[in-house]
């Protein structure tokens, strides 16, 4: 054991600080990329295929109900105590947060707008990929938030299947060595990854629709704009007369 600050980490981690937060990040993206990566195609069909939605909400919905721990201990014979074990399963934890927000997002696009590109001679693939996807960012991004941050959190259970929780081993240190501010360190930090992560993709979601108000608040004041200048125009008008 290396000291007894704040940031000082135990030896038997094998990692400083900042690597226990670049492990942790890493740990905790990549299956929800995974997740994003198979939710895109499957939404589509989904949408598409408006039978294939109700079975595919179900699997992913069963897959969620199954415990990490439990998870973690039927892969590991498969897996071993590695990254892999904890990535899989929160890859699957990840569908059934990003595909119905990809299906309600693209089931939201104005029928108009779909027909309008059907005629301009876009295809199914190029129709999903430019029109449909980027109007449904806004409930994909929302989507993510709630994955990134739940992927944020079920990292540290892999500590309990070897040293592969990143900061969640902090925890089980914490209680080795009697200190209580390696748990406190591991709270805290994790908690600020995924206000920051959070914060990251909103500010992705502002960059990706640049039309849509920043705020709540700026939404409400376009929708008074709009719901009041429909009514002012009589009678500005009647009053030209």
């Amino acid at each position: 054991m290396s000291g007894t600050g704040f940031f000082d980490i135990p030896s038997d981690l094998q990692h400083s600080y900042l690597g226990l937060v670049g492990i942790h990040v890493e740990e905790a993206l990549i299956p929800v990329a995974l997740g994003l990566a198979v939710a895109l195609p499957l939404g589509q069909l989904c949408v598409r295929f408006r039978w294939l939605y109700p079975p595919v909400l179900w699997i992913t919905t069963v897959l969620y109900a199954i415990p990490s721990l439990a998870f973690f201990v039927f892969l590991i014979d498969y897996t071993g105590a590695t990254r892999t074990t904890v990535m899989i399963p929160l890859t699957l934890y990840s569908l059934v947060l990003l595909v119905p927000a990809i299906v309600d997002g693209i089931r939201a696009v104005p029928q108009e707008t779909i027909s309008a590109a059907t005629a301009m001679g876009l295809g199914p693939m190029r129709r999903y990929l430019q029109v449909q996807l980027p109007i449904a960012v806004p409930a994909v991004i929302a989507g993510l938030r709630v994955a990134v941050a739940s992927s944020v959190s079920l990292v540290s259970v892999g500590a309990l299947i070897g040293n592969q929780g990143a900061l969640g081993n902090l925890l089980q240190d914490a209680n080795l060595y009697h200190r209580s501010n390696l748990a406190v360190n591991s709270v805290v930090t994790t908690a600020l990854l995924a206000v920051l992560l959070d914060i990251a993709l909103v500010l992705l979601r502002m960059a990706l629709t640049p039309w849509m108000p920043r705020s709540a608040g700026a939404a409400r004041r376009a929708a008074r704009r709009a719901a009041v200048e429909p009514a002012a125009r009589p009678a500005l008008e009647d009053s030209a007369v």
